[in-house]
C-alpha cells in the first residue's frame, strides 16, 4: 500500500534525523559512542543504530540520551518530531544549554519565566482595555429610552 510506504519513509526520515542530531551533538560534547551509551543506560549497538537512522527511539531513551548529553529532552523530542518547537526565546535557549544546572532545576526556571511572561501579557491585556476605555474607544451601553 502507497499510504504504508510513505509512513516507513517518514518514520525513516525522522529516525535519521533525530540519529544525525545525537551524533552531532555526542561528537560536539567529545564523548565516545561506547561512553555515551553507558552514561544513558542503553546498549552500544542499539545507540548506534540510532544514530544511523535505523532505529526510532522512545521518549524515555530520548530523556535518557539527553540526560547523559547534558542537553534539554525537549530539544531531542522537538527534533525527533514528538513536540512541537516553541516559540525562539533567547532566555530559554540560555537555560536550555546550560551544562551547570540539572533537567529538574531547568524545567523549574522555564516554569518560572514562563508565568512571568504570561502574567506581563494579561497585564498588558488589561492595560490595552483599560486605555480604550478612558480613551472612548468602546462603545459603552445605549441609554434606555424607555420612559
Amino acid at each position: 500500500m502507497p499510504q504504508d510506504e510513505n509512513l516507513a519513509a517518514v518514520v525513516t526520515h525522522a529516525a535519521s534525523d533525530i540519529g544525525s542530531f545525537i551524533k552531532a551533538q555526542r561528537e560536539a560534547a567529545q564523548v565516545s559512542i561506547r561512553q555515551l551509551a553507558t552514561n544513558a543506560g542503553v546498549s552500544n549497538p542499539y545507540l548506534s543504530q540510532i544514530e544511523r537512522g535505523l532505529r526510532k527511539p522512545s521518549a524515555e531513551v530520548l530523556n535518557q540520551i539527553a540526560k547523559a548529553l547534558r542537553v534539554s529532552a525537549e530539544v531531542l523530542y522537538v527534533q525527533a518530531g514528538m513536540l512541537e518547537p516553541g516559540v525562539a526565546s533567547p532566555v530559554r535557549d540560555a537555560v536550555v544549554t546550560d551544562t551547570a544546572i540539572t533537567e529538574r532545576q531547568k524545567q523549574v526556571l522555564l516554569d518560572i519565566y514562563t508565568s512571568f511572561i504570561q502574567q506581563n501579557e494579561a497585564a498588558a491585556e488589561m492595560n490595552a482595555e483599560i486605555a480604550a476605555v478612558t480613551a472612548g474607544d468602546v462603545p459603552s451601553e445605549e441609554p434606555s429610552t424607555d420612559q
